[in-house]
């Protein structure tokens, strides 16, 4: 169950009122949210407690993470390094926020990323690695980071260069590259099911790609696979964790960016 919706401490009256319509809203997407992943665990005989709801909060302002925070979320997702940087920013008071950078990242964004990223996913080079690596390293040497950048490698499911992602061919040598590094932490895999495919299949085979992994690299425990329109597949095939933007915040706010 969700937590009620609290204020934050120092809003005035006028701003509470302006966000309650909006808290209502989103406390009751997050309660069918919850309930529906829930269900999704039940049906494939697993503990809820195994899978983790990452909301996707790109294109949407702040005001809209700090309302969730108060409904008891401390991870989101974000995939633009400039606008999750400004976020990071203007919620810096809330001190227990985890930032996981979800999107498609350049290797020049790699050194702002790791100073406030808890996670990277998407990783599918080793020189994106080598970036972050070096990104993650300077972080910790002036005391911005306090642990390793923890990263998740993208698996191609479909070979699309555009949809981004490592080929199973050449995951291994990604993932030992990694795992070698004082500087980052391999948390396992992440992929986006190819547009024309079942998600059944996609997340089939990305379950055995993970299986074969974690034999090398058991410590690579994460599978984050499904979102808004395909979670309760992606559950049945062991993902822990759901990237969910739509079912939860809404259309996207039309935005000149």
């Amino acid at each position: 169950m969700t937590e009620s919706f609290t204020a934050p401490a120092g809003s005035d009256a006028t701003g509470v009122t302006s966000r309650t319509g909006r808290a209502a809203e989103l406390e009751s997407s997050l309660a069918a949210l919850i309930e529906r992943i829930d269900a999704a665990c039940r049906a494939a005989g697993r503990d809820p407690g195994e899978v983790r709801l990452l909301p996707v909060t790109k294109f949407f302002p702040a005001s809209d993470i700090e309302i969730l925070y108060h409904l008891g979320r401390r991870e989101f997702g974000e995939s633009r390094e400039q606008e999750a940087a400004d976020k990071v920013a203007q919620l810096g008071h809330l001190s227990q926020m985890r930032w996981e950078f979800i999107g498609r990242l350049q290797r020049n964004k790699a050194k702002s990323v790791a100073r406030w990223a808890d996670t990277v996913y998407s990783v599918d080079s080793d020189r994106l690695a080598s970036a972050l690596e070096t990104g993650a390293r300077a972080a910790l040497d002036d005391g911005t980071r306090a642990t390793p950048l923890r990263v998740l490698l993208q698996v191609s499911l479909d070979a699309d260069p555009e949809r981004g992602g490592v080929r199973d061919a050449a995951l291994h040598a990604l993932a030992d590259q990694v795992a070698a590094s004082e500087s980052l932490q391999l948390g396992g895999l992440m992929a986006i099911p190819p547009l024309d495919v079942d998600p059944d299949v996609a997340f089939e085979q990305l379950a055995r790609i993970h299986a074969a992994l974690t034999t090398d690299h058991p410590g690579a425990i994460e599978l984050s696979a499904g979102m808004s329109g395909d979670l309760e597949s992606a559950v049945r095939h062991g993902s822990t964790c759901v990237r969910v933007g739509t079912a939860l915040m809404g259309a996207r706010p039309i935005t000149s960016a």
